[in-house]
């Protein structure tokens, strides 16, 4: 039996733009176009069914943007349509992200109906002035408003996006915020550090942030309260109680295949043995304009590129990797990554333990330079090659979309 497959879906509008943002997301118009764009969804989906051959649907994942701006109605049209073209695994995990600011009441128990049963919450914070300085319409009392609302719905499986090295911030300040979080009793916490990225209006604006070594002991005194209350670090930003992991990010890490659909969205599948990616118009009004139907772009990724590829994902991943799961995922044989792997591991930055292999406590420090050391040679101009050769940064759950989107 083929594996399952994810759907990631990207649904691009939010009330107004945080300056830290640097994912394909616009300020909503007057009146989002909810109907046409959840038919150009499943145009666009009608059009990648031949990457998904049938396939069982283990996970889809609404990401934004901000998804909790469309309506319950909405939201089912596009559940039901992706069901009736795909089939669904038995318990497949469907998430939402949602922005606490955006949460009517009794709009979750619309989104439970139609088949929401995981949402991830942009928190950022729990300090009233911090958020403000982020640039988010929620205040610290709408984040646990947002909690009851989903308890209500039935949805008990949820994320808390958390945000530390925020301006001005103190290594007190940041566990007040985990604390505060903690307390709202999710499964699953995303816990990345703010960067300032290219193109953003902190990048060019840039507030006065902690410094690198303040920043590594917040990170550090975060990590370990998450461990005393409960949460396992399963990747490199993300901490879930048992059983809570996210399957759908797993997919990613994993190097599993994935349809994306929307504006800008990005995909993944293997046919036959090849790894495609795929790319969809980044402008949600071209996107629509053309009902999804055409603008978007597939790639065959080069036997070269993949070794970098699979350990762009599979590093991230505390559970480690083995040399077959290489082979399985790429179709490549382990003698491909042998020689980055022999220098690291004489580096100290990958252990090896039963034929598991993953950073070690250093290599985690140092992601990006374990990465890049899996990029080759003949890796082509424009390549994420550049992305890598920066000092390493904390990611999080999200993270994964911004960097595929940088990919040719």
């Amino acid at each position: 039996m083929s594996p399952s497959i994810a759907v990631y879906v990207h649904l691009p509008w939010c009330v107004r733009k945080c300056p830290y943002c640097d994912f394909n997301s616009h300020a909503a118009p007057a009146s989002i176009p909810e109907d046409a764009y959840v038919t150009a969804l499943l145009a666009d989906l009608d059009g990648d069914l031949d990457l998904a051959r049938r396939r069982t649907v283990g996970s889809v994942f609404l990401g934004g943007g901000t998804p909790s701006l469309f309506s319950a109605a909405a939201i089912e049209k596009l559940i039901r349509g992706i069901a009736g073209r795909l089939p669904f695994a038995p318990g497949a995990e469907i998430t939402m992200e949602a922005n606490p600011g955006t949460i009517e009441h009794g709009r979750f128990e619309g989104y439970a109906a139609a088949g929401i049963n995981r949402v991830s919450l942009g928190a950022q914070s729990f300090d009233a002035a911090a958020l403000a300085v982020l640039g988010r319409i929620h205040g610290p009392g709408e984040i646990a408003v947002a909690v009851a609302e989903l308890r209500g719905a039935g949805i008990d499986n949820f994320n808390l996006d958390l945000m530390y090295a925020l301006p001005g911030q103190t290594r007190a300040g940041a566990i007040a915020d985990l604390e505060a979080a903690i307390e709202l009793a999710p499964t699953h916490l995303s816990h990345y550090q703010l960067t300032l990225e290219p193109g953003t209006a902190f990048h060019h604006r840039p507030p006065a942030l902690p410094d690198d070594d303040t920043a590594f002991d917040m990170q550090l005194d975060c990590q370990r309260l998450l461990a005393a209350r409960g949460f396992g670090q399963y990747e490199i930003s993300g901490y879930a109680r048992p059983g809570r992991e996210c399957r759908h990010n797993l997919n990613y890490w994993r190097f599993g295949d994935y349809l994306g659909i929307g504006a800008g969205a990005h995909g993944k599948a293997t046919v036959d043995g090849v790894v495609t990616r795929t790319e969809k118009l980044r402008s949600p009004r071209l996107y629509l304009a053309r009902g999804g139907r055409t603008g978007g772009q597939r790639r065959p990724v080069a036997a070269t590129e993949l070794p970098f590829e699979y350990m762009l994902n599979a590093l991230r991943l505390y559970e480690g990797f083995t040399r077959a799961d290489f082979e399985r995922a790429t179709g490549l044989a382990a003698a491909a990554i042998e020689p980055p792997l022999r220098k690291l591991v004489a580096r100290g930055l990958i252990g090896e333990a039963g034929g598991v292999l993953k950073p070690t406590e250093l290599g985690f420090r140092f992601l990006n330079d374990l990465q890049a050391a899996f990029l080759s040679d003949e890796t082509p101009a424009g390549s994420p090659r550049e992305l890598y050769t920066a000092p390493s940064r904390v990611v999080r759950e999200r993270d994964f979309r911004h960097i595929v989107r940088e990919m040719p």
